[in-house]
């Protein structure tokens, strides 16, 4: 027996001896990694020893719930696959950080906070220190307040809203990987292809009224910012609450992060976005579309606002859903409306009536999607106002872009910008200097983005061009370091005869003489809250350009006589939830008129004015502490 017992083993080691031969003389065990693990033959396999600490945490939350616990979340730092089990996909940026790398961006805010802003940063960018502490006590007052934080907003808005939107908000996106501490909004992304929509039921808010998504492809005057362009959303939906009355719960900022081709961003270790180069052509359409899909198919009452798409994306992607969706562009259809309500307000201020704007000479800087949506606008006034043909408004822009004035004679003009292309080629590729002496216009608007090209020759020619009118001067662009020129250049030039509204806000003017004088802010949110607010109350489906004209138009009916003397060409911005009430009024009626109106709104269209703006009113959202009580999960859920 023992003879074959000893045969037995012998052929076990050669059986043994062959396979670690043909392993390459190594015998391979699988460690708890999953990974193969080399073990000699005469190494011994290390003793079992039993951890001291539990290896996982029960927890009994998921989701929101989770992130605001302080002892389970994990920020930046949980893993995809806890992600997927805890409901955590799309609450989070795409990008997992280490707890290492979470540590060194507090160590670096730490030891140099940055909201301590370089004095050469403050010059380029007009954001200050004392702005930028505010922005941050104002987040730190909505994360523990959130009612509190819309109440003091409501209360100081016109001080408060270049703080928590432009110019501070450019500066925040700028920086918004390393000012990341609290999830805000939704994160879609290309990496996300397929579970979009099972990712919108992780939002807990089963009633969303308002979404404002960017792709951060073109964030203001800034460029692409990738996935930190979810600053504006953020910011733009303050002002859905503050100005219009949206209930802060029933709002949801998005970022679609396709990638981003800022290299610099791309390269920094605490960029929490997808670090490839962003994605175009067809896939981006259908990421775009699967977007669109899932949060109309979960929330299909919801206003959908883009916002900061870049050009070559922007029409299209417009022109792709607004006739299926609640859709508009703040961009190209916001931007135009105010534009074009602003002209209204400085007609007004000189004493003429709105046919008068078809007699003006508009010089137009910047032939983007933005600039070019206020062209379209301002020629459908003319059309209207003076009976205009399409052709006959069109002729009286001259549009200039970075290569100069547009003529017939350039190949590559986009479709948007081909109706105002001048049909005279002699004068294409002309400086903005030389057209506006040529031209002699009577209005110069901004919106190229690219600084201060509205310069002391370029004032100067305008105000001599005008001899018999106040020029009137728009620059648009946003943030403050984009701006086409100052308010104190352009008053300084023209001896205070211009009549001013710029994107950013601007102080009064004091000339030499000692006379102080008036400056408007061209900006959007005097116009978006309530075309959103009207056209979600009165469940419209769609936002026409006859909706769009009637907020237009209704703008600078709001302007006080003492405010229009001033040469204010808008109205205080203390009275812009008053404003907001009257723009979805008046978008209301529009829609009324052409029968869109829905539900109960239809009901006070029919009664006329003052039940239809009596009914809005109500329905909007004041921050006030109401009283709580609880109900047990599930129950009336």
């Amino acid at each position: 027996m023992l003879p074959a017992l000893a045969g037995r083993l012998g052929r076990l080691r050669a059986l043994k001896t062959n396979r670690m031969q043909a392993l390459g003389g190594a015998e391979f065990h699988v460690n708890s990694s999953g990974n193969p693990t080399n073990y000699e033959e005469e190494d011994e396999v290390p003793p079992y020893t039993p951890a001291l600490q539990h290896p996982a945490y029960v927890v009994r939350k998921t989701g929101v719930d989770l992130l605001h616990d302080p002892w389970c979340n994990k920020g930046s730092a949980f893993p995809k696959s806890e992600r997927d089990r805890l409901g955590l996909r799309g609450l989070l940026p795409p990008r997992s950080l280490t707890m290492e790398l979470q540590a060194a961006r507090f160590m670096e805010d730490y030891y140099q906070p940055k909201e301590l802003i370089p004095p050469e940063d403050v010059k380029l960018g007009g954001v200050t220190s004392a702005m930028a502490r505010r922005w941050k006590l104002l987040q730190e007052l909505q994360d523990r307040n959130e009612t509190l934080f819309y109440r003091v907003l409501v209360d100081n808005f016109t001080e408060m809203a270049p703080i928590i939107y432009t110019p501070t908000v450019g500066w925040v996106c700028v920086n918004y990987h390393k000012l990341y501490r609290r999830p805000r909004g939704m994160y879609f992304s290309a990496a996300d292809r397929g579970d979009m929509l099972a990712m919108a039921y992780n939002w807990p808010q089963q009633d969303v009224q308002a979404i404002v998504v960017t792709d951060g492809s073109r964030i203001l005057g800034l460029g692409d910012l990738g996935v930190n362009g979810l600053g504006i959303p953020i910011g733009k939906l303050d002002l859905y609450c503050a100005a219009a009355g949206f209930s802060p719960s029933k709002v949801l900022p998005v970022v679609i992060d396709v990638g981003t081709n800022n290299e610099a961003l791309r390269n920094d270790p605490h960029y929490v976005g997808l670090r490839i180069p962003r994605i175009t052509g067809p896939e981006y359409f259908e990421i775009i579309d699967e977007f669109v899909s899932a949060v109309m198919a979960r929330w299909p009452s919801a206003v959908l606002q883009f916002e900061d798409f870049s050009i070559n994306h922007a029409v299209p992607l417009l022109e792709r859903y607004r006739k299926h969706h609640l859709v508009f562009n703040d961009d190209i259809q916001g931007t135009a409306a105010t534009a074009l309500a602003g002209l209204y307000g400085a007609l007004r201020v000189m004493g003429l009536p709105p046919a008068a704007l078809g007699q003006q000479r508009i010089v137009c800087v910047g032939a983007g999607s933005a600039g070019m949506g206020v062209a379209r606008m301002i020629a459908s006034g003319m059309q209207k106002q003076q009976s205009l043909t399409a052709e006959q408004a069109a002729d009286r822009f001259h549009v200039i872009d970075a290569h100069g004035l547009i003529t017939t004679a350039r190949t590559n003009i986009a479709d948007f910008a081909k109706p105002f292309a001048r049909a005279d080629p002699t004068h294409e590729g002309e400086d903005l200097l030389a057209v506006v002496r040529r031209v002699k216009p009577t209005i110069l608007l901004g919106l190229a983005g690219a600084g201060r090209l509205f310069t002391e020759e370029v004032l100067a020619a305008m105000n001599k061009g005008c001899p018999h009118q106040r020029p009137i001067i728009f620059p648009m662009s946003n943030p403050t370091s984009r701006m086409e020129c100052t308010a104190e250049d352009a008053m300084r030039i023209t001896q205070g005869r211009a009549i001013f509204a710029s994107g950013s806000p601007q102080p009064p003017v004091t000339l030499a003489s000692g006379r102080e004088v008036a400056v408007s802010q061209c900006n959007n949110m005097y116009i978006f809250p309530g075309i959103a607010l009207g056209a979600y109350l009165g469940q419209t489906r769609i936002i026409t350009d006859r909706m769009l004209m009637a907020a237009a138009e209704e703008l600078p009916r709001l302007i006080p006589e003492e405010e229009l003397e001033r040469g204010l060409v808008y109205p205080k911005l203390s009275k812009i939830r008053d404003i907001s009430v009257s723009i979805a009024t008046a978008v209301a009626n529009a829609a009324g008129d052409e029968g869109r109106l829905r539900g109960r709104m239809r009901e006070k269209y029919a009664q006329g004015d003052e039940a239809l703006r009596a009914f809005i009113a109500s329905s909007m959202f004041y921050p006030n502490y109401s009283a709580l009580v609880h109900l047990p999960s599930g129950i009336g859920e």
